[in-house]
């Protein structure tokens, strides 16, 4: 079992070694959000605690009402704030037709269809993190990932109102895959679960009683409207993890699926790739 205290601890502990006077947490109605709240509630007061929900023109129809509903279920303030002006000023939208009259469903079934016309030819999400020219993929990444950006700048501008810390909520699996974006959701002051697999995350989410439909939705990037995380990496939460945990250990993979090894041994280059790429700096490239 998954030891809560030494979690609320490290937060605590870093909370006040770098004098924060709190802490801001983007709330997104998703399990990691809704794992990492659970834990700042046991670490800080909730007075200290501050939750922002950031939704944009894209994002599902239920995200805020899931995002409430976690909020609630932990007694912390919170505030929405949609952020669709923002990237409607950085001429984000104009990128495709208007959407604002089209039915969400109707959206999420046009963009996971261009989605999977890539994946025909090759992995999209090897496409993204590798590099590529084709110039209508990446409009779509330039898309996406503008959206996190922004939420990652909100925050920051909370949080430095009050002397707060931004908490962040990647997971080891993601942080191995590379499944963030890079100045976006990888950008904060502290990061309590990024030690944790996804498959530790649905565990301590009920451990810390996050809420039953919380935990079973599918999680999802935010990324590609109705695209689940398991249809971006290719195999589910259990197989990468149970793989990834044997490939970081070198145990044998004898027992293993040949195919789901190679998918997930080229998802684990493909994060050294993004963790790299993240990690560049002047100094190294004198």
């Amino acid at each position: 079992m998954i030891k809560i205290e030494e979690i609320v601890s490290f937060i605590r502990k870093t909370l006040k070694e770098n004098n924060f006077s709190g802490a801001v947490l983007g709330v997104s109605g998703g399990i990691d959000s809704a794992v990492v709240l659970g834990l700042l509630v046991k670490a800080i007061e909730k007075d200290k605690i501050k939750c922002f929900i950031l939704p944009e023109r894209d994002s599902p129809p239920d995200s805020v009402k899931d995002a409430i509903l976690v909020c609630e279920k932990f007694g912390v303030n919170y505030e929405i704030k949609r952020i669709s002006k923002i990237l409607k000023a950085l001429g984000i939208y104009s990128y495709y037709p208007p959407a604002s009259l089209i039915p969400w469903n109707i959206r999420a079934k046009y963009a996971k269809k261009r989605w999977n016309s890539y994946s025909r030819h090759s992995n999209p999400y090897e496409m993204d993190v590798s590099g590529t020219e084709d110039s209508e993929f990446l409009k779509g990444i330039s898309y996406y990932r503008a959206k996190h950006r922004v939420r990652m700048v909100y925050l920051y501008k909370e949080a430095e109102l009050r002397n707060y810390a931004v908490i962040g909520t990647t997971n080891k699996t993601e942080f191995l895959t590379g499944l963030y974006v890079k100045w976006g959701d990888d950008s904060t002051d502290i990061e309590p679960i990024m030690h944790l697999y996804k498959t530790e995350v649905y565990e301590l989410a009920k451990q810390l009683e996050v809420p039953e439909k919380i935990i079973k939705k599918p999680a999802s990037p935010d990324l590609i409207p109705g695209l689940s995380d398991e249809e971006a990496l290719g195999l589910s939460y259990n197989d990468i993890d149970r793989i990834l945990k044997k490939l970081e250990t070198n145990e044998s993979l004898q027992e293993e699926n040949p195919e789901k090894v190679a998918i997930v041994k080229r998802l684990y280059e493909l994060g050294k790739v993004r963790n790299k790429i993240r990690n560049l700096s002047l100094l190294n490239e004198i």
